[in-house]
């Protein structure tokens, strides 16, 4: 038990100094007075990637749509005799 204390103690006070030092490295003068914080490059594969994760959940959104739609058809349906 003593241990796993210690241990909970260690993250908590990692975790703070951490807060401060992003925090810290934020509230610079140089990035307050920056308006263009960062300059970022997109590659023709992250087009790619970010277009076939929306068709990805198009599909997704489409098949749970469709077994939904099936399950309420059922209910409504005569049921067969065997």
């Amino acid at each position: 038990m003593k241990k796993s204390f210690e241990n909970l103690r260690l993250n908590v006070s990692f975790n703070i100094m951490l807060t401060i030092a992003v925090l810290a490295g934020l509230l610079t003068p140089e990035v307050q007075h920056n308006s263009q914080l960062s300059v970022a490059y997109l590659d023709p594969g992250t087009g790619t990637m970010i277009i076939s994760a929306i068709v990805g959940v198009l599909a997704t959104l489409v098949l749970g749509i469709k077994t939904f739609w099936y399950k309420i058809t059922s209910i409504f349906k005569p049921k067969k005799k065997n």
